[in-house]
Parts: structure tokens; C-alpha cells; sequence
């Protein structure tokens, strides 16, 4: 058994440890053959040679992520255990993405979402597949004002179906617009993030951000532009093929989904599902997985999906015996 002594320097210890230490607790669930305490700034750490090094290597990683942007969340702790370090640190995605309203700094910060950023920057269509509040559309959304402001592109459409199960909207009191919001705000939420609400009103009155259910891309071509389909696990596989077929010469698409919430028939394929089985082979499509490690909601949302998980591992376990 080794006993070693670990200064924290140059960071503040509170930032690293948590208050009552509740970060040094989610730290140790990694190193549970340790032992761990901590005394102001300095960690003791007991416990066997090697495991001793690599809980140093991965505190350092830490160190570093705190010194570099200026905070730790229980999220990047967890990206830092799981992942590569030295990849978890790298990549253009790591710098910020855009500056939003108030100056707001719009950035990814998970893994997963820098791979996302990096795949948009290298591919001409990613498709971005995780649980809920993994950062999908938002970062999506982020990427593609940036786009715009870059002048990248001359505009930004932004898609989903329309209801989880079809495209009815007969029964919805109101015009059309009124029967199409509610089914949009998550993308009005994010875009009022990043452009200034005149801005913002300016772009879609003049149709330079778009705004539209699935249904309204049949017979388009979507050219200069950068396209976004959400919630795209409740796509049909002729509605996806109709949408991946709109894509014109200087085009960027983004399709993100969750292929855990699939509100279609049980009888009815998902065609997000479909598309990732069929194209994974063409060179210039991506695909970044997201998973609940990239949760930046209330920590209860990883929780949840942990427990959604487990139960449902539970099941599969269930019927094969």
C-alpha cells in the first residue's frame, strides 16, 4: 500500500473538491479501492501503486480542465473518468462556438458535444443520436448561427415533425402558426439564446431562419443553407429519405434524435433508426453518440436515464429467461 500526498496549486481547491466536498464525493465512486481525504489543499491518497498514478494522471486532467475554462461541472468529472483525457482537452470543438445575447458564451461543454462540433465542421451531414438533454439541437442550433454569421451560409432551416406520430394538426385551435409553435419551442428557445430578439424577428420575417414542420420540406431543394431536423426518431423511413433527398450542393445538415423516445406505431420503423443502418458506410456522414455522461440539465435527468436504463435491462433480462 502507498500513501501519497497531492498539493492542489494554482486552481481554487474549492472549485475542484465542491462545497462539502460534494465533487470529491462523485470522484471517488471512480476510485472506490482508495482512500481519499482531503485536508485544505491537499488530497491524501492510500491505496495500490498504479491505481494511486492514475487517480493523480486523472486529478491533473481536472486541474487542467478547471485552469482552462474556468469551472468544473459534475458532468466534465465524469467525461474526464470515462474518456481519453487527452482527447476529452483537444479538438476545435473546444473553444467557444458563438457569443450569444448579453455577450453569453455559447460553447460545448462535454465530449460528446466538441465531437459533435468537430464532425459539423468536417462533414457535409452529421446525424447526433443521445438522450434528452444531451445538447444535441442546441449545439446544433449554435453551430449553424454561427454558419450564418460567418456568412457560410445565406440561411438556417430549422425542421421536426410536427406531432410525434404524424403530421396532423387539424385539431389544434389557431392558424397555422399557432398549431406549429408549441411543436417548436425548443428551437425558439435556443435560437433567443443567441440572437437578439429584433435580430431574431428580422431573420424570420424575411425568411432568412425558417422555421417549419417536416411536411413543408416535400419538393424543396435546401441550398446555402444550414439545415437542422429535429427529434428525427419520429420520422417515418419515406418522410427521412424525402428529407435527406432536399439537400442541394452547399447544403450542411444536422439530424438529431433519440432513439429511446420513438413515439411512431410499433409496427412503424423509425427512420432515423433506418438511416443509420443504411449510410453508415458513405464517407462524408457522421455520427456522434451522446450519451447521459452529456447531460448538462439537473443532474436528477442522468439519474433518470440511468434508472430508464437499468429497467430496461431489467426487462431484456426478463424475457430471455
Amino acid at each position: 500500500m502507498l500513501e501519497r500526498k497531492i498539493e492542489i496549486e494554482d486552481i481554487n481547491p474549492l472549485e475542484l473538491l465542491g462545497v462539502n466536498n460534494s465533487k470529491l464525493k462523485l470522484i471517488r465512486k471512480y476510485f472506490s479501492d482508495l482512500k481519499i481525504a482531503a485536508r485544505g489543499n491537499v488530497l491524501i491518497v492510500e491505496g495500490e501503486e498504479a491505481v494511486v498514478d492514475t487517480f493523480e494522471s486523472k486529478l491533473d486532467q481536472l486541474i487542467q480542465h478547471i485552469a482552462k475554462y474556468g469551472g468544473l461541472t459534475e458532468s466534465n468529472i465524469d467525461n474526464v473518468m470515462v474518456e481519453d483525457p487527452a482527447e476529452m482537452l483537444s479538438g476545435d470543438g473546444s473553444e467557444i462556438i458563438i457569443h450569444g445575447v448579453g455577450g453569453n458564451k455559447i460553447k460545448a461543454r462535454t465530449f460528446n458535444q466538441r465531437k459533435l462540433v468537430e464532425a459539423i465542421n468536417q462533414k457535409s451531414m452529421v446525424f447526433a443520436v443521445g438522450p434528452a438533454g444531451t445538447g444535441k439541437t442546441y449545439t446544433a442550433v449554435a453551430c449553424a448561427v454561427r454558419a450564418l454569421k460567418n456568412k457560410q451560409v445565406k440561411r438556417i432551416v430549422l425542421t421536426r415533425p410536427a406531432v410525434e406520430a404524424g403530421e396532423n394538426l387539424g385539431f389544434l385551435p389557431g392558424d397555422l402558426k399557432d398549431k406549429l409553435d408549441p411543436y417548436m419551442m425548443p428551437l425558439y428557445d435556443a435560437l433567443r439564446d443567441m440572437i437578439p430578439p429584433e435580430k431574431l424577428l428580422e431573420y424570420m420575417e424575411f425568411g432568412i431562419i425558417e422555421i417549419a414542420p417536416l411536411a413543408f420540406m416535400r419538393g424543396r431543394t435546401l441550398d446555402k443553407a444550414f439545415v437542422i431536423l429535429d427529434e428525427a426518431q419520429n420520422t417515418t423511413v419515406n418522410q427521412m429519405k424525402m428529407f435527406l433527398t432536399r439537400m442541394g450542393a452547399s447544403a450542411s445538415y444536422v439530424i438529431a434524435g433519440d432513439a429511446s423516445q420513438i413515439d411512431l406505431p410499433s409496427k412503424q420503423k423509425s427512420g432515423l433508426i433506418y438511416a443509420l443502418d443504411t449510410l453508415n458506410h458513405i464517407e462524408d456522414i457522421g455520427v456522434v453518440r451522446l450519451n447521459k455522461n452529456d447531460v448538462i440539465r439537473h443532474k436528477l435527468v442522468k439519474q433518470i436515464i440511468e434508472a430508464f436504463e437499468q429497467e430496461k435491462n431489467n426487462d431484456e433480462e426478463s424475457n430471455k429467461n
